[in-house]
């Protein structure tokens, strides 16, 4: 069982695939062969019984290995943890990338962004799965962890926002820092808290949400 303590790892392995993402590098230590296979071994146990109840020989039976290279690779649990959550991530912070890249406009990608994040998240076997079985376990990661967190998705979002507005496809008005704050919190809100107003599994009314209230952040006028 993970202590208590160590739940902020989630919140690392959160803020470092971010930082990855942002910088575009590619994680360490994840190819060798037989690490690959104890990760992809650990999603799947993971995804069928959650994190807390999975054991480091359970992992290593799945991956065919002994529990002494299960550890050889990993030192901890909470490092194979870490370096799995951390990899779905950052599998998510590439197609992201991809997928924003579709929308014609700076509004457009805002609206695509707060759409597929949510649902892709919600909708992952992993981060989905620990939300609804072991939601004590990651949703203090996310809005915990000293704030590292929720600062490094900000700064994520406003480096985004600072190309667009470098290119000019947005206001140079526009604080970019705030809005990639208000636009952080409002999508974490969504995540770890059910909504009984809006429908986070329909993507139109996600969409009109964003559009409605996100959007406007772009512009140097209020009213537009």
């Amino acid at each position: 069982m993970l202590p208590p303590a160590s739940e902020s790892l989630l919140g690392r392995a959160l803020a470092e695939a971010f930082e990855l993402a942002d910088l575009d590098e590619e994680p360490a230590g994840d190819n060798d062969e037989v690490t690959t296979r104890l990760l992809d071994a650990a999603y799947d146990q993971f995804c069928r019984i959650g994190i807390r109840r999975s054991t480091m020989g359970d992992v290593a039976r799945r991956a065919g290995v002994s529990r002494i290279t299960a550890y050889r690779r990993f030192a901890t649990k909470d490092a194979l943890v870490e370096q799995v959550v951390r990899r779905e991530f950052r599998r998510y912070f590439d197609r992201f990338l991809v997928d924003i890249q579709q929308a014609r406009t700076a509004a457009d990608r805002v609206v695509l962004g707060f759409v597929s994040s949510l649902q892709a998240i919600r909708s992952n076997p992993l981060i989905g799965g620990l939300m609804d079985i072991e939601p004590d376990l990651l949703v203090p990661s996310l809005i915990g962890n000293g704030g590292r967190t929720l600062a490094t998705v900000q700064q994520f979002v406003a480096g985004q926002l600072r190309k667009e507005q470098q290119a000019g496809n947005i206001s140079a008005s526009v604080d970019v820092e705030v809005a990639a704050e208000l636009m952080t919190r409002l999508s974490c809100s969504f995540l770890v808290t059910p909504s009984h107003v809006v429908d986070l599994d329909d993507a139109e009314q996600l969409s009109a949400v964003a559009r409605r209230f996100l959007a406007p952040m772009l512009s140097a006028d209020p009213n537009v």
